[in-house]
């Protein structure tokens, strides 16, 4: 059983997750930043690896990226900063990041690291399917990693419930077929949506992503999942107001 398959057991609704990006506002922020929102009570954390061609992610989180690459960051230096908390962090950390960064690094080379860091569960948004397969399945069985998949308004019901019987530990509901970035309230088409996804009767928790930015977003979107993740919200509450505000940010929407 991983990480997020305990919290599960622990608790089913309302879970809040967070993301962000390693070495952003600043080279050595991954660690304050985690400690941060362990304090903030957030569930679980979106570990989020800065790479030059994010596919999936709005402007808000590629400038993120950006930035941080700029700061000097790279995949070592993450492996090594999250090392050091491994055995004091409690909060469950998911790796998110992109195919070619770890075949870049090496297969077994970046899972052997994210094991060593106490990780055992990553999201790879660009990763095929039958990659996943053909290949990937086996690769992360034998280091005990589980990869969270995406779907989206256009995911078909035969990928969906694919994607279901392959999932351990939840499937990420992303919550409108575009990138990354707040876009206010939740439309009905979306309600629509998390409705038909919900009525599916999956086996796997369901968490919401993408445009979840506030009390009101995702107090309604865990009507239709066990929880939700903030992204570009945060990363732009973290470049305006800095690591010590976490917290301010967190408490409205966690309480």
């Amino acid at each position: 059983m991983n990480s997020i398959q305990e919290l599960f057991q622990k608790k089913d609704k309302n879970l809040l997750s967070i993301y962000f990006t390693c070495g952003y506002p600043k080279l050595d922020d991954t660690t304050k930043i985690i400690a941060e929102l362990e304090k903030s009570c957030v569930d679980f954390i979106e570990v989020g690896l800065p790479y030059s061609d994010p596919l999936a992610d709005g402007p808000t989180i590629q400038d993120s990226s950006q930035k941080a690459l700029e700061n000097g960051i790279n995949l070592d230096l993450i492996f090594d900063q999250l090392i050091t908390i491994k055995d004091s962090n409690k909060t469950p950390l998911v790796l998110m990041g992109y195919l070619n960064q770890m075949l870049k690094y090496g297969e077994d080379k970046f899972c052997q690291k994210v094991v060593d860091c106490g990780i055992d569960t990553v999201i790879l948004p660009d990763l095929p399917m039958v990659e996943f397969e053909n290949h990937y399945k086996a690769l992360f069985e034998k280091y005990g990693i589980t990869n969270v998949f995406l779907i989206t308004p256009h995911t078909s019901e035969e990928r969906i419930r694919k994607i279901d019987s392959y999932s351990k530990a939840f499937i990420y509901v992303v919550a409108s077929a575009s990138i990354t970035g707040a876009k206010g309230d939740i439309s009905n088409n979306q309600i629509t949506y998390f409705e038909r996804i919900k009525n599916m009767n999956l086996q796997s928790n369901l968490i919401i992503g993408f445009g979840i930015s506030d009390k009101k977003t995702f107090t309604t979107a865990c009507k239709y999942a066990n929880g939700t993740i903030i992204g570009s919200a945060f990363i732009k509450n973290l470049g305006k107001n800095g690591v010590d505000k976490i917290g301010d940010f967190i408490k409205p929407i966690n309480s």
